[in-house]
């Protein structure tokens, strides 16, 4: 599951890491949620392109976007047989820059957050699908979702789904969806090796939306640890066509 996440690192990092054309100059975010919009590499006419979109698919055969619950995780295992995923598996795959994201663990004292970021490095690339969706007066948006799978031995203490993390070596596959089938392109995702991500406790801060500054991802101390703790943010229910697709997360 990954329902928050964060891109600080600079712009001109960013660019040489994924190896895009465009020169976005684009403000540090330290708290990403669904609904806004998230930074995305594609491949497009031989080259990889940087392109936002907003976080929560919506299938482009969706006909009122307002009665469909938003889709901000696919479930790597399944996502290419799932009718809401299948066709982005198939045409439209991107990889997501994230410097980090945030995942909750239970405790006695409440839902303790955790930053969680590369061991090695400041930037990573989470496994992406894309759709485009058109309103009937001929307006359209682009949105997407991050595909998840069973987390590794570092991930399982703290939740059972991490994002797909993928490495620069697996990208021109992923993202060439005209050469690369989705049967292999499920193959590449897995989960990341154990010792890649570091986790640190942080405050209750980052459950608000509107904290997006660098104090979200300041460390605590054992006693701010042992202090009660808000719950986290809660999953938004399912709607009845999709509650069983177990696919489904949003704050």
């Amino acid at each position: 599951m990954c329902g928050r996440l964060s891109l600080t690192t600079p712009p001109d990092a960013v660019r040489t890491f994924f190896g895009y054309v465009e020169k976005p100059n684009f403000p540090p975010r330290y708290n990403i949620a669904p609904t806004q919009p998230l930074a995305t590499v594609r491949n497009e006419h031989g080259g990889r392109h940087f392109r936002l979109l907003r976080w929560g698919l919506i299938p482009a055969w969706v006909k009122d976007p307002g009665s469909f619950t938003l889709l901000i995780n696919a479930r790597a295992e399944t996502a290419d047989q799932k009718p809401s995923f299948r066709n982005a598996m198939r045409h439209h795959r991107c990889l997501i820059p994230a410097s980090g994201f945030y995942e909750w663990r239970r405790t006695p004292e409440g839902s303790q957050p955790l930053w969680i970021r590369p061991a090695e490095g400041n930037i990573m690339a989470f496994a992406g699908l894309w759709d485009t969706w058109c309103d009937p007066d001929g307006g359209d948006i682009d949105t997407g979702a991050i595909l998840t799978i069973q987390s590794n031995r570092m991930m399982s203490r703290i939740h059972h789904r991490m994002p797909v993390i993928l490495k620069p070596e697996a990208f021109d596959d992923w993202l060439d969806v005209a050469n690369v089938d989705r049967r292999h392109a499920v193959k590449l995702l897995q989960p990341i090796e154990d010792d890649f991500l570091i986790a640190t406790p942080i405050s209750n801060r980052v459950n608000k939306v509107s904290n997006d500054d660098e104090d979200v991802q300041r460390e605590i101390s054992e006693e701010e640890m042992a202090a009660p703790l808000k719950p986290a943010p809660r999953a938004a229910t399912a709607s009845r066509a999709e509650k069983d697709d177990s696919q489904l997360d949003l704050f």
